[in-house]
């Protein structure tokens, strides 16, 4: 049905002047009223009429409201003809335009210890969310090893591909790289002391047990962590989460949980990869520097860096994996249908995630403080 633009006149009456408002009061009729309907408007506003008729408003919605509502000066005219749906959305409008502010909390010391329980209860609300996602993989796991047949394959396929075989490349630049600078670092050092040959320990120690997990970590956490919390926020803003939900589609198996396996896998991989190419890149820089031969290097390292080391290294990747992977999956699950909270949940995910990753390798090494430490 065709609607009339909106359309507003003054008509005199024998006791004055009254308002007569009809055709469509939508974004569409307003602005189809054009000119004529501006004028009205300006000529309404110069005035003080108290009698409106709304009566012939063929439709209104918030922005015709929130219009007539506007020409009313803040106080409701004394005389008003209106249907009733129409008054009920102008008193709605009226009563949100109206709501009084909360009172403003005063003293510093007030305004600090509010604003600090706002956050402690953001940080409660969050932590609770987390724990959820957490457990609620934890009965998906659960649940494909009683159901085999029921594990997301091809889901988990995708997701080694993406995070595992698709970082090889940075991994192993920045591996290389992290690799040369220690050992240019530490050659500088132990050849003033004449320990050249302890460059092998220093670096197999600290390659393997520490900085081959932490750094392929923080670079997953940047690149895969941030893509996982981006495509579920994608799938929130466009409504692809809900459709899942609406078709009985197992959102935490199909989406979450071959994620989080994905990442438990590669994880290790990754690290395993990161730390060879990281003492590749210290070896060459020893043989540059100390003049280390390849060989000396390579019957030198199993002897001074026990084999225990590696296996630390190997759990870091996968607890490093999951917690990434968890907390990507809880920030993309509550990204909200717009882009400024898409961006700000990535944010998050990333600031997080290598927030988690320095505790739990905090937590390893005082947990494994005595195991693998060469004695000597």
């Amino acid at each position: 049905m065709d609607l009339r633009p909106a359309r507003l006149e003054i008509l005199e009456h024998g006791t004055g002047r009254q308002v007569a408002l009809s055709g469509a009061w939508t974004v569409a009729g307003i602005a189809a009223g054009g000119e004529l309907l501006r004028q009205s408007l300006e000529s309404v506003a110069r005035q003080r009429i108290e009698d409106w008729r709304c009566l012939d408003i063929d439709a209104m919605d918030s922005a015709g409201a929130v219009l007539i509502l506007h020409n009313w000066r803040e106080r409701r005219p004394l005389a008003l003809a209106a249907r009733d749906e129409h008054l009920r959305l102008l008193e709605r409008l009226d009563a949100v335009a109206h709501k009084p502010e909360p009172p403003a909390v005063r003293g510093t010391w007030t305004r600090s210890l509010a604003i600090l329980g706002r956050y402690l209860f953001h940080i409660r609300r969050s932590l609770a969310d987390f724990l959820a996602t957490l457990g609620q993989t934890t009965l998906d796991a659960l649940h494909v090893l009683r159901h085999p047949t029921d594990m997301p394959w091809r889901e988990v396929s995708a997701n080694l591909y993406k995070t595992g075989f698709r970082a090889l490349p940075i991994t192993t630049l920045v591996g290389f790289l992290i690799g040369v600078v220690l050992s240019y670092l530490f050659a500088l050092q132990l050849k003033q002391l004449g320990a050249d040959v302890l460059i092998v320990n220093v670096l197999g120690l600290g390659i393997i047990r520490e900085v081959g997990p932490v750094l392929t970590a923080v670079l997953v956490a940047g690149r895969s962590g941030s893509a996982i919390t981006a495509q579920m926020g994608v799938m929130r803003v466009t409504e692809e989460i809900d459709a899942l939900a609406a078709m009985g589609v197992p959102l935490g198996l199909r989406v979450v949980f071959p994620k989080v396996l994905a990442l438990a896998i590669t994880m290790p991989l990754l690290v395993l990869w990161t730390s060879a190419i990281a003492l590749l890149g210290g070896m060459l820089s020893a043989w540059w520097q100390l003049d280390i031969s390849h060989d000396l290097f390579l019957d030198l390292l199993p002897k001074v860096v026990p084999i225990a080391n590696l296996w630390i290294g190997q759990l870091k990747g996968v607890a490093f994996g999951l917690a990434v992977a968890l907390i990507a999956c809880h920030f993309g699950l509550r990204v909200k249908p717009n882009t400024e909270s898409l961006a700000a949940k990535t944010t998050a995910s990333v600031v997080i995630s290598i927030t988690a990753v320095i505790l739990v390798d905090a937590i390893f090494a005082i947990v494994t403080r005595g195991i693998g430490v060469p004695k000597l």
